[in-house]
């Protein structure tokens, strides 16, 4: 299976730390957030890397070249960040079967196998790794509404009255049906090309879309504190 990384963002929310990389490149635990994706997404069997860039995107090419551990990266340029679904498009063309997706801020301890398992098993046409949060902080994420069977009903993007507590993480199986989800996209509130609104056409048209619940922890990279975090839970687990 192929994997796609969003890695095109400017990361303004963290600053200093992106003045001169991308997000992707900022590094925790003594190695960039974008290989720690790299790294658990070559154990999950991948055979090639679809790496979707924009901001300072030498940093990242310059520093990862044409493959990771064996297998074969091909970028992408998004030039303007103008939503999730917009930067997917980008690997369209690069994409031909089922593939897994994770957003490239993102640091993981969890159970991504499970999702691309579900994926597998050709019962759903995709799945996503979701989590609960405090209510009072699922406004800040895509929020799902599940049925009694785990799949998918709805997902709304930064609702001021969520639905339920039950986020979406940044890590996703997809068919390619996604990409003709996302080209009927219309811009959000945000002005975005909302990923979740795509997910919403899939559900419309009667794809089944499975949620996988997160056993273990992950951590959206957004802020310096976020960082700090995220390298204090790691440098914990390698001294456990």
């Amino acid at each position: 299976m192929q994997a796609v990384v969003l890695a095109a963002g400017e990361g303004t929310r963290l600053r200093p730390l992106t003045e001169d990389k991308p997000k992707g490149m900022v590094e925790i635990a003594g190695k960039p957030i974008l290989t720690h994706c790299f790294e658990q997404l070559v154990e999950l069997g991948i055979d090639k890397l679809v790496v979707i860039v924009g901001y300072k995107k030498q940093n990242i090419i310059s520093h990862y070249g044409d493959d990771f551990e064996g297998v074969p990266i091909t970028y992408s340029h998004q030039r303007k960040q103008k939503g999730l679904a917009h930067a997917l498009l980008k690997a369209e063309e690069h994409v031909e079967d089922d593939f897994m997706l994770m957003l490239g801020d993102n640091i993981f301890q969890a159970n991504l196998e499970d999702v691309v398992s579900r994926q597998q098993e050709d019962r759903a046409d995709a799945a996503f790794l979701v989590e609960e949060v405090p209510w009072e902080e699922a406004s800040r994420y895509g929020v799902c509404d599940t049925n009694s069977y785990g799949e998918i009903q709805e997902v709304v993007e930064k609702p001021d009255d969520p639905p339920s507590n039950l986020v979406m993480t940044g890590f996703y199986t997809f068919s390619p049906a996604i990409f003709h989800a996302c080209k009927l996209v219309q811009p959000s509130d945000r002005g975005e090309y909302e990923l979740s609104d795509a997910i919403d056409l899939l559900i419309q048209s009667g794809r089944i879309i499975d949620a996988i619940p997160m056993e273990g922890w992950r951590i959206d990279v957004g802020y310096p504190e976020d960082r700090d975090e995220a390298e204090e839970r790691l440098k914990a687990e390698a001294e456990a």
